[in-house]
């Protein structure tokens, strides 16, 4: 009777009286005891009600019910299918909906409705994947950020293949932990395009100026993926590379450079289509013909064979080891190629030794670079001890627990 009473007091109520009446029915409803009637009319009423003209009353229901399990299916549904402000307070809160709700929801709603469902917590693969395959640029961006769903790689790729271009996406993408290598070298490669198209279109820098840097800074990044990732990195990466054209003699010289093999090593295993452990053997043959033959079955250009053989030699003398302690090109290395390499004459030849040059001094910046931060760390930690000399104390007390 209470329930009744109800719905004829709302027919000439006002719009908010209606609203704080069905907030207090749907509050009644769930928290309330209630006989099997009475339930059963209010539940019919809080259905009739998502047919208010007043969207206050629609979003005072769905405030109500949108976070509860007991919530009625009927009526969430109801809601879901509601204009977007009150559809996605259900959608982003609702245990009540399974997976193929939300996977509708997605493919028909815009994009408040996605980016609701997008930032559920503990979101189900099929669900990320729906979101993936049709969301719009902001609903991905929400995804990308949202830690606990369960994103498949597939969908990841798929998401920066349908809205790489946005630099939003780009960015939620590339702090995740668990995107794959290929894709991070991916997002890592347009970011510096985009860049290059930005720096040579306001006239900074000539287009193929740019472009080398883009090139060099994507290698960079391509070298660092493949030597600090898990054993499956690389050969991802370097498939990644192969199929966007950017697998070059140049990118496998740098990562030999680098004394981080693993690169070349993929890319090596990938053009001659041996088996990695077989090629990693043949590039620790100390004699050298281990080498000549993988390189002519990668099919390698015969101009940059002796940078390859004095690099690949200077690894194995080093055991395969970084001679130095400072990432990026080892300079030792690239002294012994240059050596190797300075007789060589004609264009080819003096190309090489551009590039090696080029390296050398992109080598002699960086070392430049750390050695001034670790002097500026020296001179700050003297200031420091200068304004308190107790501090030098504690800092010696800490080495030696450290050494011990």
């Amino acid at each position: 009777m209470i329930v009744r009473r109800f719905l004829l007091w709302a027919r000439t109520a006002n719009a908010e009286a209606r609203a704080s009446g069905a907030a207090a029915l749907a509050g009644a409803y769930l928290r309330s005891e209630m006989v099997d009637d009475d339930r059963r009319e209010a539940e019919t009423a809080l259905i009739a009600l998502v047919d208010d003209p007043s969207p206050l009353v629609r979003r005072a229901i769905a405030e109500e019910v949108a976070a509860a399990p007991q919530a009625p299916r009927t009526l969430i549904l109801s809601l879901i299918a509601d204009q977007s402000d009150v559809g996605a307070l259900v959608l982003a809160h609702s245990p009540v909906l399974s997976e193929a709700d939300l996977v509708d929801a997605a493919a028909i709603g815009d994009a408040l409705a996605q980016r609701a469902i997008a930032q559920r917590p503990y979101l189900p693969a099929s669900v990320a994947a729906a979101l993936a395959e049709v969301g719009l640029e902001e609903a991905l961006v929400v995804l990308a950020g949202n830690r606990t769903a369960d994103i498949p790689d597939f969908s990841l790729e798929r998401m920066f293949e349908r809205e790489g271009q946005s630099g939003a996406l780009r960015e939620a993408l590339l702090v995740r932990a668990d995107l794959p290598a290929g894709l991070r070298q991916a997002i890592a490669a347009k970011m510096s395009d985009a860049l290059a198209s930005f720096v040579s279109g306001c006239g900074w820098l000539t287009v193929e100026r740019s472009a080398r840097l883009a090139r060099e800074s994507t290698e960079r990044v391509a070298v660092a993926l493949a030597a600090g990732g898990e054993d499956s990195d690389a050969p991802a990466i370097v498939e990644c590379l192969r199929q966007n054209g950017r697998l070059t003699p140049g990118l496998m010289l740098r990562s030999l450079l680098s004394g981080e093999p693993a690169l070349a090593e993929a890319a090596f295993a990938t053009l001659s289509e041996l088996p990695a452990a077989r090629v990693a053997a043949l590039l620790r043959d100390r004699s050298g013909r281990g080498l000549k033959a993988l390189y002519r079955k990668a099919g390698m250009p015969l101009a940059l064979q002796p940078a390859f053989t004095a690099a690949v030699a200077a690894l194995n003398e080093a055991g395969f080891q970084r001679v130095s302690g400072i990432t990026g090109i080892d300079r030792e290395i690239l002294r012994s190629v240059l050596i190797a390499c300075e007789a060589l004459e004609g264009t080819e030849g003096d190309a090489l030794i551009g590039l090696l040059r080029r390296l050398d001094a992109e080598a002699a910046r960086e070392e430049a670079r750390a050695m001034a931060d670790s002097l500026a760390d020296d001179a700050a930690l003297a200031l420091l001890v200068e304004a308190d000399p107790a501090l030098l104390v504690e800092l010696e007390i800490e080495d030696l627990r450290s050494a011990a």
